[in-house]
This record gives C-alpha cells, structure tokens and sequence, in this order.
C-alpha cells in the first residue's frame, strides 16, 4: 500500500490527512444547502459533519430541515465499521426522482448519536450542494459521499489507486 503524499494545504484549509481514524462526528454552523430540479430541499446552519483521514467532511441535516417528501425510503441497507447501520432514500423534486441519493443512520453507535436520523445527500446525484455559498464537488469514486470545496485538500480517498488508503 503506497501512502499518498498530502496535498499542501493553505493557511485556510484543513488536510484531510490530519482528519483522524477512526472518523468522528461535529455539529457545524456551516449553512449547508441542498437543490434538486431547482429547488432547495434540504437547508441547514444545524448540521453535523464527519470527518476521516483521506475523506472530505460528509454533512447530515436534521430531518426538520429537509423538505417535507423529498424522501421516499427505499429497500437495503449497508454497514459502517463506526457508525453502524445506514438506510436509504430516493430524493425526490417534482417529477425528478434520484434513487438512493441519501442515507440517513436510525440507530447509530454511540460514538455517532450525533447523527441519528439527519439525512446526507451523494452530491453526485443531486443538481447542487453547496457549503457557505460554495458548490460542491463529489468525493470520487461511487460509494463515498463527501463535498469537497475549497476548503479542503487531498488527495481524496475514491481516486483510482486509493483503495488501500
């Protein structure tokens, strides 16, 4: 397993090589939005974010603060080694309907009590996320669900080649 060197992060920047292991869980006042099919359907400054080293933050919205039917629970689970057992949801705006573009943890371990019930969202399958006013970029690779901005730097865990990070 060949360790990526860090990215240099700027004095504004947090390394996502300095996040620990295993992840945690912080509230942020960040003001999180999510858009689907041009409109907001999930809007937050009450979020939660994990961090781990190599990921950039992956944020949870209360579930007040996602809009009322923009998710339709869907079958099948999948299981973190820290947090426990995920749901999923398709989001749903309108007719425009994204299949499994949000996961949510009912029953996470106590380390994670934080993030019972909040909702993430695959900024890959959504129109828009933004933190701070800042769109977002996915996390590579199909299974991780962090937002990368700025405010950031990497490499991140999905590129090819990092799957023994």
């Amino acid at each position: 397993m060949n360790r990526p060197v860090p990215d240099l992060a700027m004095p504004w920047q947090e390394s996502v090589w300095t996040f620990p292991r295993p992840s945690i869980a912080q509230p942020v006042q960040a003001h999180l939005r999510v858009v689907l099919d041009g409109r907001t359907i999930a809007e937050t400054r009450r979020g939660v974010r994990t961090i781990e080293t190599n990921h950039p933050p992956t944020y949870y919205f209360p579930p007040d603060d996602v809009a009322p039917g923009a998710l339709r629970p869907v079958g099948g689970t999948s299981f973190c080694e820290w947090k426990g057992s995920a749901v999923y949801f398709d989001v749903v705006s309108g007719d425009v309907v994204r299949s499994r573009a949000a996961w949510a943890y009912p029953d996470p371990t106590a380390s994670f009590a934080d993030i019972r019930d909040h909702v993430a969202f695959y900024a890959a399958a959504i129109d828009a996320c933004f933190v701070n006013g800042e769109q977002v970029v996915p996390q590579p690779g199909g299974f991780y669900g962090g937002w990368i901005t700025s405010r950031v730097a990497g490499p991140f865990k999905g590129i090819p080649g990092s799957q023994g990070w």
